[in-house]
């Protein structure tokens, strides 16, 4: 294969898994920054894979990953959705609210892609492992979504049969056929602009 070819072949690869288009670089939030918005959620342990689906191809865009355990975050590696209200530090936000958690969802379910939901309730200490393992990951490169999402679950007791993978479509196929999951989906027909969302949330949240 020429060099050129490898080359092609590389940004199809890209193309084809969609993770970072896009994606922010921020600046991490202070400790102090971050404890002041820690959000506790009272609903059981649990957590929630993301998977942003292509509406024209089918094919998985994005992976992430909300955790519940003694709060609530969201390790969303290379993402494209940031809010100046929600710290981040690495590639894990903090302080997920329901109102920030459900804007998170459905900024993604656009004309162009739709979102799939998958929950899972786990037992507090596992809760809390996949919260240490986000936290301690760092920023992600771009196109690593799902394989380092994939790799934090295959870390958990119960999620053994995790495959290791760069494409978010065959995580969620994988993460489906774990016992219990819950999943729904979500189709929306905004602007493929997630930027003229996310203006008018904050625009919202300032208004309360």
């Amino acid at each position: 294969m020429t060099m050129v070819s490898r080359i092609l072949a590389g940004l199809a690869l890209l193309a084809l898994m969609g993770c970072g288009a896009g994606a922010e670089l921020r600046p991490n939030a202070s400790p102090e920054v971050i404890s002041s918005a820690s959000y506790r959620h009272p609903g059981p342990t649990a957590l929630t894979l993301f998977t942003m689906i292509n509406n024209r191809t089918g094919q998985g865009a994005h992976t992430s990953l909300m955790i519940n355990g003694s709060q609530r975050v969201i390790f969303d590696p290379a993402g494209s959705v940031r809010l100046s209200a929600v710290p981040q530090r690495g590639d894990v936000l903090y302080g997920i609210t329901p109102a920030v958690a459900d804007f998170y969802a459905r900024a993604h379910a656009r004309e162009t892609f739709h979102v799939v939901i998958q929950t899972i309730e786990v037992s507090p200490e596992v809760a809390e492992r996949a919260l240490r393992l986000a936290m301690s990951n760092g920023s992600v490169a771009s196109a690593q979504c799902a394989l380092s999402t994939a790799a934090i679950l295959r870390q958990l007791p119960g999620f053994e049969s995790i495959g290791s993978t760069w494409f978010p479509k065959r995580l969620m196929d994988d993460f489906e056929g774990l016992p219990g999951v819950q999943t729904t989906k979500i189709f929306e027909n905004d602007s493929d602009d997630k930027a003229v969302a996310i203006a008018q949330f904050e625009q919202a949240l300032v208004g309360q």
